[in-house]
């Protein structure tokens, strides 16, 4: 597997009331994430991809290569910039899913990276950014 380590910082994605569920903020913000991706030119492959593990925001194929792409979407900068919002044990949860994925699909030798798209709305509208190679698989 062809990934960089980048080690980003701290704060758990913001969940609705519903058991399990994302906010209207996280589900808005993945919309405008898959939009975004598509323009750059990634395929998307699935979303939501649940786990006995846990769950990958968005799975998409960019340039030949599989991509596991974690959303983080900030509206104040209370908790910090959404690019400190995936901790090592985020990382250390998404490369288990990540290898789930991968061994129930055959895909076990596959180029793939872990990507972010950090989501800012401090000024009004939002801001993305796409992190590529975002950090090391741990698995």
């Amino acid at each position: 597997m062809l990934l960089k380590k980048v080690i980003m910082g701290q704060k758990s994605k913001e969940r609705g009331s519903r058991s399990g569920g994302y906010s209207h903020q996280g589900q808005e913000g993945e919309q405008l994430a898959v939009r975004h991706l598509k323009r750059l030119g990634y395929r998307i492959i699935c979303r939501n991809y649940r786990s006995p593990l846990g769950e990958i925001d968005i799975i998409a194929r960019h340039r030949g290569v599989l991509v596991f792409v974690e959303v983080k979407s900030r509206s104040t900068e209370t908790f910090g910039s959404p690019k400190l919002a995936v901790t090592p044990a985020k990382q250390r949860k998404l490369s288990q899913v990540a290898w789930h994925y991968l061994q129930q699909h055959n895909l076990t030798e596959a180029s793939a990276r872990f990507d972010v798209v950090t989501i800012s709305r401090m000024q009004g509208s939002p801001h993305l950014e796409v992190i590529e190679n975002a950090f090391d698989s741990t698995y």
